[in-house]
């Protein structure tokens, strides 16, 4: 009774910190908040620079024994889950031996016909948020949390309909992920997610030798759009280096996309002026006194009460879906509310508390090393980035000189990465257009739009979704990533 009690009140405590520090209580808001603030100030450590050859981390590269460990990760039910028919994993991969460092994965296979889908990975971003948290319990996993905390329901809609689905935790720090050495959560950035993402992939197919020579793609969204092409970027040089295809990297999927730091703020703000979500007197001040290039070193005062002026009319609105309600009230109920294909805007409160559950943790093979802090949608552990580079875009070309695949989608009711960001940022590609501008439709319903360049990039919106694509859009959500799997266009405008 006595444990029973601390427990309610440590989740008690976390809700009340939770809600005033976040905006329409969203970790994922603060996260990339605190890092564009950081970058942008004058005295930033963060190193901005463009992107190079992928640090070597071949002297870094250990394969260890997974012999048995693939039989002793298997998932034999997550607690209050429903019944399934596919298999699911969980569990650590070392990424570096010496370090102590290791990654927490959590593995669905594809409902039917495993043996002949991709495998696909899904990275959330941040930076220092959890894919188990958002990518798995809230979005494209085959569960979601019920308001009580401790049961799940279905995903009609989950992504292992399409694709082996794997998730991942990095780097660490990051929810159950950790390391034995406190001085790498002071060294985390860029450069070191993609190196150890790429050992902890390289350690994973020994485990799961049967994806070895599957088609792979990655995934993901918001400040992925760092971590998934400096991960795909890394793949290419190490297959190159060793004159063989060490993983079947086919191509890469990004929604709301953080890509192009100039072009995020500029379309982030216009987007805010088009959508009435500010005035037009601060909209216009903005665009006068505002730069958001590189070389701009400072910001101007007029810039700075702009964008103060901007900031204060969202306080109480979920930017990540400028039309969704947010959680007015983020306690926990006797029995689960009605479950809906629309995420809970308290559904972050929810997967909270049942991932701190002890019987989950020890069901999913999770804190055997209990750690010394409750497990985060966001880490409280990684105090540092040391490095963002401001473009994305010269990887995004690398790849598709090399024919990989290169799908960017878009929720146009996100504010924060929103739509008018990603279409400015892959319009300075100046590409040529393969196929214009025009409808996709899915189930005889209009579900976005979609454009085509020469080079195999895609850009498509889905209708009437927020940042998190597959927590407001489920349905279309899968029917895109389906086509993407197949290299299948999206419908023309003839419903």
């Amino acid at each position: 009774m006595e444990n029973t009690l601390i427990c309610v009140l440590v989740i008690s405590i976390f809700f009340s910190c939770f809600v005033s520090q976040s905006h329409a209580g969203n970790k994922q808001i603060q996260a990339l908040d605190n890092l564009y603030k950081t970058k942008r100030s004058a005295d930033s450590t963060i190193d901005t620079s463009h992107i190079e050859l992928p640090r070597n981390v071949t002297r870094d590269i250990v394969l260890l024994s997974q012999d048995g460990l693939k039989k002793k990760d298997r998932i034999s039910n997550f607690p209050g889950q429903p019944f399934v028919k596919f298999d699911q994993y969980g569990g650590y991969v070392t990424v570096n031996e010496s370090a102590g460092r290791a990654f927490y994965y959590y593995f669905v296979e594809a409902e039917t016909s495993k043996q002949h889908l991709p495998l696909l990975l899904w990275l959330n971003g941040g930076p220092g948020c959890s894919s188990l948290a958002y990518g798995a319990m809230q979005e494209l996993g085959p569960f979601r949390v019920n308001s009580d905390g401790k049961t799940l329901y279905r995903n009609k809609f989950a992504w292992n309909h399409a694709a082996n689905v794997l998730f991942v935790e990095s780097p660490a720090g990051v929810g159950f992920s950790y390391s034995n050495t406190s001085l790498d959560f002071n060294k985390c950035g860029d450069a070191s997610t993609a190196a150890d993402n790429y050992v902890f992939l390289l350690n994973w197919l020994e485990r799961f030798p049967e994806y070895k020579d599957r088609d792979f793609y990655i995934s993901g969204e918001s400040y992925a759009g760092h971590y998934v092409p400096q991960l795909a970027q890394t793949i290419l040089h190490y297959n190159k280096m060793a004159n063989k295809t060490l993983i079947h990297l086919k191509g890469i999927l990004i929604g709301n996309a953080v890509i192009n730091d100039e072009t995020d703020n500029l379309g982030m703000y216009q987007y805010f002026g088009s959508h009435a979500l500010i005035s037009d007197e601060t909209s216009a001040q903005i665009r006068k006194y505002c730069d958001f290039s590189q070389n701009a070193t400072t910001r101007s005062a007029e810039c700075n009460k702009a964008t103060d002026d901007a900031n204060r009319n969202l306080d109480n609105i979920d930017i990540y879906n400028i039309y969704a309600p947010i959680c007015l009230n983020p306690n926990l109920t006797s029995s689960p509310k009605p479950t809906s294909h629309v995420v809970d805007p308290c559904s972050e409160y929810y997967t909270y508390a049942y991932m701190n559950r002890a019987d989950v943790q020890e069901a999913i093979h999770a804190n055997v090393t209990k750690l010394d802090h409750a497990w985060e949608l966001c880490s409280d552990v990684i105090r540092h980035w040391h490095d963002s580079p401001s473009t994305i875009i010269p990887l995004l070309r690398e790849f598709m000189e090399n024919n990989l695949r290169v799908w960017i989608f878009s929720g146009d009711t996100d504010g924060r990465v929103p739509i008018t960001s990603t279409k400015y940022s892959i319009n300075t590609m100046n590409l040529p257009i393969k196929t214009s501008w025009h409808p996709w439709s899915y189930q005889g319903e209009v579900a976005g739009f979609v454009q085509a360049y020469e080079g195999d990039l895609t850009l498509a919106t889905v209708l009437g979704a927020g940042h998190q694509v597959p927590s407001y859009k489920s349905k279309n959500s899968l029917a895109l990533v389906s086509h993407f799997l197949t290299g299948e266009a999206l419908g023309n405008s003839r419903i």
